[in-house]
């Protein structure tokens, strides 16, 4: 199994933007020193959820100051960017650190940012198809260009061409079977959100595996917390979470002005607290293990920022390095 850190650049309360990219960095340092296998950024747009709006941008900069670990999007957000623009950079943080870049992306939600910097709700809605065939058409051929109907655009030549051949690897967010099959179509392996159960994450896998004529290296995302009993670490993200989870979810606004009902900030934590390993050491291994055997996942990547205290964070990191040796032959 490969175990890697899901970080979201969230922004406590109290922290302010600097503090919480800075937060970002330290911990994808303190990755790489311990020898895990990856950190993955989650990219979001005016919202203290998540303060790095471009993923690729972050990658750059830790790919820059880290010595051997992967670096991956989770995920860059199609309509929001043009997939030729995204296969530029994407290219060129491959040739800038060839084997170490990951691109994941998906369709992320029907926020504002559609339509103030994005290619609008028809985008979302209908274009995820063209946009992959898009980006993986800009590294795999001299040229591209985009027939449309919901993206069309004149040939062109992408500069700079990958290092790798065919492009770094790439990643699709999946919630549905439509998805799912967009990916498995395109030989294009899965990133599994932590909102689904292990039943659900398991179905997901099996479908596209069926589909592709192959199991993926498919990643899956979660949370991690880890003390002295399991009582105690759930206490501490069920007192810490909510308080960061509240504002954050509350800062989403529809694309199209329409009002949306809130997720109870208490309730997602519970609920995310029963999903994922969140324990002492033991409870956190044994419940790699029942992931890997229900899902088939062997790669996970784990949110670690869920109290807000950095020496707690800090801890959850190193106890999940220490699993490395346990968890290797999963």
């Amino acid at each position: 199994m490969r175990l890697g850190l899901f970080l979201i650049s969230p922004q406590w309360p109290g922290r302010s933007h600097g503090e919480a990219l800075a937060e970002t960095v330290r911990l994808a340092a303190l990755a790489d020193r311990l020898g895990l296998d990856d950190v993955w950024l989650a990219e979001h747009h005016f919202v203290s959820y998540g303060v790095c709006p471009s993923a690729t941008t972050l990658a750059g900069h830790l790919l820059g100051t880290t010595a051997r670990i992967g670096v991956g999007t989770a995920v860059s957000v199609l309509p929001v960017t043009h997939p030729v623009a995204l296969a530029e950079q994407a290219a060129m943080l491959d040739q800038l650190a060839p084997g170490r870049f990951t691109l994941g992306v998906g369709r992320g939600g029907p926020w504002r940012e559609l339509v103030v910097q994005g290619g609008g709700t028809r985008r979302f809605a209908d274009g995820l198809a063209e946009e992959l065939d898009a980006l993986l058409g800009a590294w795999r051929a001299p040229t591209v260009a985009g027939p449309g109907p919901v993206l069309a655009f004149p040939e062109v030549a992408v500069v700079p061409r990958p290092a790798t051949p065919g492009g770094p690897p790439v990643r699709v967010a999946a919630t549905t079977d439509a998805t799912v099959d967009l990916a498995a179509d395109r030989d294009l392996p899965l990133l599994l959100g932590m909102h689904a159960d292990d039943a659900e994450r398991g179905g997901m896998v099996r479908r596209w595996d069926d589909r592709a004529g192959r199991a993926g290296e498919h990643v899956g995302v979660g949370i991690a917390h880890v003390a002295d009993t399991r009582a105690a670490a759930r206490r501490a993200v069920r007192e810490a979470l909510p308080t960061w989870l509240g504002p954050g979810l509350a800062g989403h606004v529809r694309a199209d002005g329409a009002p949306r009902a809130l997720r109870d900030p208490v309730a997602y934590t519970d609920l995310l607290c029963s999903l994922h390993p969140v324990g002492t050491v033991d409870d956190v291994a044994e419940h790699l293990a029942r992931t890997a055997a229900a899902t088939g996942l062997r790669h996970l990547a784990l949110m670690v920022q869920t109290t807000g205290d950095p020496a707690r964070t800090t801890g959850t990191v190193e106890a999940l390095a220490s699993l490395r040796e346990r968890i290797s032959g999963l």
